[in-house]
C-alpha cells in the first residue's frame, strides 16, 4: 500500500503533496474517532485504509467548501 505513495498518481489526484497530507490527516482523525471505513479493511491499518479510499475516489477534497482551486483549474504561474 505504501507503494502507492511513491507514485505521483495519488499526489496528482488531490492536487499536490500538501493537499494529500491534509486529506490523509483529516480522514485518519475521522477513523480514529470511530468513522467506518469506506473500503474493506482486510487487516490493513487506518493509514492503509485512507490511502485505498483516496485511490478508489471514495474520499476527496471538497473543493467548493475549502475555497481551494481544484487540480487543473489553477492559473499557470510564470
Amino acid at each position: 500500500m505504501i507503494e502507492a505513495l511513491k507514485s505521483d498518481t495519488i499526489v496528482d489526484k488531490v492536487g499536490g503533496r500538501f493537499k494529500l497530507t491534509a486529506l490523509i490527516q483529516r480522514r485518519l482523525a475521522e477513523l480514529i474517532d470511530g468513522a467506518r471505513p469506506l473500503v474493506e479493511r482486510n487487516g490493513r491499518s487506518d493509514f492503509e485504509v485512507v490511502i485505498e479510499e483516496i485511490l478508489q475516489d471514495k474520499i476527496t477534497i471538497d473543493w467548493d467548501a475549502s475555497n481551494i482551486p481544484a487540480p487543473g483549474t489553477e492559473p499557470k504561474r510564470r
